[in-house]
């Protein structure tokens, strides 16, 4: 079986650890299988992006003795591809614009019900405000949401392979679950073109990725990938939900953790090996 994976990280800030153990992961899984190891630059979001975090990347992961095919795919050449993704849900009429900002949603969201989830792979759940909102009435500063229950009801049924650690198996989403659960999540964030979700399933498409390897953190989110690639005619990979890398008092690492930066400890000698033995690889 042919064997494509790839790593994605953000040109947002330093890599640290995490994203060490994961990109050698999936160098590792991919040279075992005899397959391909891809770069990929999400640059989606130009007001974090820099061309010096992005230079960054390539310097610590060729430090680590990774290698990838070139050129590279950089989110923010791919604006068309994405536009054209977005279009296709809206002819199915799954798409509506949203002009909650973050406060709206707090308010409109109100008590917390016992045993209802507030908060999803998307963030706060959304209640749903501007649903009946027609395409036209979309503003500058408008998101673009999907309408979830209309498009489950497109969708066929949904199922995903999964090989990490902790949800080995074939998992199969239950519509009432994800309604509850994800709601009604982002496609175009406000002043951007996509939204993470929309490009990732695009981009690992257009790729032709075969497995998925990335942080057990983002497995609830599988379930929105698996869902737009079913609406939009795409290829689902496997997945692969690795453990994660955390600080000493367990708490996951992030990019402002500049105490664990891989060019910190490139900077005070460590060897590549060095790195491997701290993520137990």
């Amino acid at each position: 079986m042919t064997f494509i994976t790839r790593f994605a990280p953000s040109p947002t800030g330093p890599l640290h650890l995490g994203h060490a153990y994961s990109a050698m992961l999936a160098h590792d899984m991919a040279r075992t299988a005899g397959g391909t190891f891809l770069l990929r630059i999400e640059d989606i979001d130009q007001s974090r992006a820099r061309p010096h975090w992005e230079a960054q990347i390539h310097d610590d992961l060729h430090w680590l003795g990774l290698e990838w095919p070139t050129p590279v795919m950089r989110q923010s050449d791919r604006l068309p591809r994405y536009r054209q993704a977005l279009e296709l849900l809206i002819r199915l009429n799954l798409v509506y614009p949203c002009k909650c900002n973050r406060a709206d949603i707090e308010a409109a969201a109100g008590a917390p019900q016992e045993g209802v989830p507030q908060f999803g792979p998307d963030g706060r759940i959304y209640p749903g405000t501007c649903l009946e909102r027609p395409l036209s009435d979309a503003g500058p500063d408008d998101v673009l949401r999907l309408d979830i229950r209309k498009a489950l009801a497109a969708a066929p049924s949904l199922r995903f392979v999964e090989t990490g650690p902790t949800h080995t198996g074939t998992h199969v989403p239950a519509p009432e679950a994800l309604i509850e659960s994800v709601g009604d999540f982002v496609l175009v964030r406000r002043h951007m073109h996509s939204s993470y979700h929309l490009s990732v399933v695009v981009d690992d498409a257009d790729q032709g990725i075969t497995h998925v390897i990335r942080g057990e953190d983002l497995f609830d989110a599988t379930a929105i990938h698996v869902l737009l690639q079913a609406l939009l005619n795409l290829h689902t990979p496997i997945y692969h939900h690795h453990r994660l890398i955390r600080d000493e008092r367990g708490k996951r690492l992030a990019k402002r953790d500049d105490a664990r930066a891989i060019a910190k400890y490139r900077e005070e000698g460590a060897s590549p090996q060095d790195v491997r033995a701290l993520v137990a690889l």
